[in-house]
């Protein structure tokens, strides 16, 4: 019984110690100064400026080039970072089914046409007869009414091959504008489909490209057009770009954009501001990037 009570007592004791040096080591290390930011934040350029996050588009935004039709991709004409103009091809289509259609109804055009010189001769030699008792009135009025028949049968037939004509220039996919490719999502031996979720070409002006400033909808009253704005690149906080106002858009919407910070909210609702800068070679910006930016407010 007395061993079992000096064996307490040197295990309380043992704790006590414990306890204490552990103290010791956490006020050790809360005395230690916090270490320096790896990068420091950018400063506010304006006195009343509001720090928004922008995503950076391609001047007059992106745009999804999709395919009139599901077919499969013959050929892909352009490569990421090609400069196209529009109208230039972009993808081709399995268009022999098409090919196959239209000669036939081409064949058709010339069958009509071959009826229709023959029914317009016949038609020429009975006016051309001079005794009205060769002939008799009833047929004029028909061989007539044949010419309108096959003549209306020769425009349909044409119609017909202008219609497949179209379609088989639609399967030529073409640029809408002037831009660079920024994505290509197909390959030769692909089926595209109208809708898809993921477009198979994407193109984009890169020469100037657009920022799309979100602005908290508790700061958007302080907002005004005209307004002047400073953007930086993450982790650049010592180069500054000059923001040109475009224009603001005047909806409230759910923030889509998300940072990543921990304190961001995810059901916060902006409103969206849209600036343009130039693309510098030194410091190119990328569709989809991030950047930091501040807009010159007045203050409430």
């Amino acid at each position: 019984m007395i061993l079992f009570r000096k064996l307490s007592f040197w295990l309380a004791m043992g704790g006590l110690l414990s306890v204490g040096l552990l103290v010791h080591r956490l006020r050790a290390q809360l005395d230690e100064p916090v270490p320096p930011l790896p990068l420091a934040a950018p400063t506010k350029p304006f006195a009343g400026a509001i720090g928004a996050a922008g995503l950076v588009e391609a001047l007059g935004e992106n745009v999804a080039v999709s395919v009139p039709v599901s077919g499969v991709v013959l050929s892909v004409e352009v490569a990421v970072w090609d400069k196209v103009e529009a109208g230039e091809p972009l993808l081709q289509i399995d268009d022999r089914e098409v090919r196959a259609y239209l000669a036939t109804l081409r064949s058709q055009v010339t069958v009509a046409e071959a009826s229709l010189a023959r029914i317009t001769g016949q038609a020429e030699r009975l006016e051309a007869v001079v005794d009205s008792r060769a002939v008799a009135r009833e047929e004029l009025i028909v061989r007539r009414s044949d010419v309108a028949v096959v003549k209306a049968q020769l425009e349909a037939a044409r119609a017909a091959v202008h219609q497949q004509e179209v379609l088989l220039d639609r399967l030529t996919v073409r640029a809408p504008r002037a831009g660079t490719i920024l994505q290509v999502n197909t390959r030769p031996g692909e089926y595209a489909t109208p809708g898809n979720a993921t477009p198979p070409l994407l193109l984009g002006e890169l020469d100037t490209v657009q920022i799309r400033a979100d602005v908290d909808e508790q700061l958007a009253p302080r907002i005004r057009p005209g307004a002047k704005a400073v953007g930086y690149l993450k982790g650049m906080p010592d180069h500054p770009f000059e923001l040109a106002f475009t224009r603001i858009e005047p909806a409230i919407i759910p923030k889509r954009s998300l940072t990543g910070a921990s304190n961001e909210r995810v059901d916060t609702r902006v409103l969206q501001v849209l600036f343009t800068c130039s693309n510098r070679s030194d410091h190119p910006l990328y569709v989809g990037q991030q950047i930091d930016l501040f807009i010159d407010a007045p203050s409430p």
